[in-house]
């Protein structure tokens, strides 16, 4: 049987994998998959503690509402500025000085 232990090594994997790309990536999707990866493992804790806690489902839907609120705000985030790589043409977080004075 998977126990709390597995689910938690999973997690772990996750978050760990998510900040070596973080501190690692300078290419902007990689950064933006890095931080998925790293709310994926949040994800993976709230469930598992949701599902070993004695009928406890707040866990599951908070995780729910979450993935939810990251795809609505991914829809109709990128409309309302200007997109960095149309300005600079590189995906390169070490070349974009857009907000430089």
């Amino acid at each position: 049987m998977i126990g709390l232990e597995h689910y938690l090594v999973v997690s772990a994997a996750l978050f760990s994998l998510g900040v070596l790309g973080l501190l690692t990536r300078r290419n902007a999707v990689h950064v933006l998959m890095s931080i998925e990866l790293i709310l994926n493992s949040a994800n993976v804790n709230l469930v598992a503690f949701s599902r070993f806690a004695a009928g406890n489902l707040g866990g599951q839907i908070f995780a729910v509402f979450r993935d939810r609120g990251r795809g609505a705000g991914g829809g109709g985030g990128p409309g309302h500025r200007p997109h960095p790589l149309r300005l600079r043409r590189t995906p390169n977080l070490d070349e974009t000085d857009i907000l430089k004075g």
